[in-house]
């Protein structure tokens, strides 16, 4: 009898397993690396490619979790995969602190020169002055949110470097939000065939970094930019949310989390008609709030979304 048991729930478990989708292999990867199981994540990675190996960000995610895990091998496999599916950004490439372990290894500088030639052939026509400032801005407004992370999230977080790397964010962002305003107010909201993905990636982190009443001035510039294809639909609608929460608003993505007080725990900030949400992400290119949420080490059950949010509106001071 137990020798069939056995049997049974190894065929159950077969099955399980042969169940799950690339998706649903990703979103576990994701879910171990939030908690630094990165020996983990690295396993299910391996278990999604093995369905297929397309996604230039699940990829470049896997190369960190390999990083982490100290499977330099593999990070450096995957990483070069992540290129050739399209993988652009060369100055976030740079400075993830995830690939520092990889800095050291002669690998690394031939990554770095195979996505630099890619980047020289892609970007032959690009307004090259333009495209070396605003990596810069984006060296500039990463780096710093990097070291201020590291210190957030330490196991005693240290109060007085908290205070002094964020006084040092607040200048670095405004002097980044002029470089960039000047930009917008004489070229326009500038598409990734002029910059590059990446400099057109940096226009949006510093308005999405900027105050509210920065925000309000080039949303409508930014919405344009997206009907004329110069601009991320997925970009615009975290910059929808976030103006919309500062505005006393639901929002309308689910982009945008918020702490809550009573159990100092992070929670998706209250939003509109919540049944659909997974349709309007879809609808400008995002994943899941179930796939959003892991990555925010955030637990989603949509019913207690729903009956919790009232009370959250009511905390949040959101008036409609």
């Amino acid at each position: 009898m137990k020798k069939i048991i056995t049997l049974s729930l190894l065929v159950m478990n077969c099955i399980f397993l042969q169940a799950q989708t690339y998706k649903e292999w990703v979103r576990k990867a994701d879910s171990c690396y939030t908690v630094k199981n990165y020996e983990l994540s690295v396993s299910y990675y391996e278990k999604a490619f093995k369905i297929e190996q397309k996604d230039d960000r699940d990829l470049y995610n896997a190369g960190c979790s390999a990083s982490m895990a100290k499977k330099n091998k593999k990070a450096f496999k995957w990483l070069n995969l992540s290129i050739d599916n399209g993988y652009e950004n060369i100055a976030h490439l740079k400075i993830d602190n995830d690939l520092k372990p990889l800095h050291s290894e002669k690998q690394w500088n031939k990554t770095i020169d195979k996505l630099q030639k890619k980047l020289d052939i892609i970007g032959a026509n690009y307004d090259k002055v333009l495209e070396k400032e605003l990596a810069e801005i984006y060296t500039e407004d990463q780096e710093i949110r990097g070291e201020f992370m590291n210190v957030y999230r330490a196991s005693k977080p240290d109060k007085k470097k908290i205070d002094s790397i964020g006084k040092i964010m607040e200048r670095k962002d405004s002097i980044n939000l002029i470089k960039v305003m000047k930009i917008l107010d004489e070229r326009g909201w500038l598409g990734k065939n002029v910059v590059g993905s990446q400099g057109n990636q940096t226009l949006f982190l510093v308005i999405q970094h900027a105050d509210l009443k920065y925000q309000q001035k080039y949303l409508p510039m930014m919405r344009e930019a997206v009907k004329n294809g110069n601009a991320n639909p997925g970009n615009l609608a975290y910059l929808e949310d976030r103006v919309a929460l500062r505005e006393g608003k639901k929002q309308i993505y689910g982009s945008q989390s918020s702490m809550n007080k009573k159990t100092n725990k992070i929670r998706i900030a209250p939003m509109i008609d919540p049944d659909n949400v997974d349709k309007r992400r879809a609808e400008v290119g995002l994943g899941t709030m179930a796939e959003y949420a892991t990555k925010l080490n955030v637990e989603w059950n949509l019913e207690e979304y729903k009956k919790e949010l009232a009370e959250t509106e009511k905390l949040e001071n959101i008036k409609e």
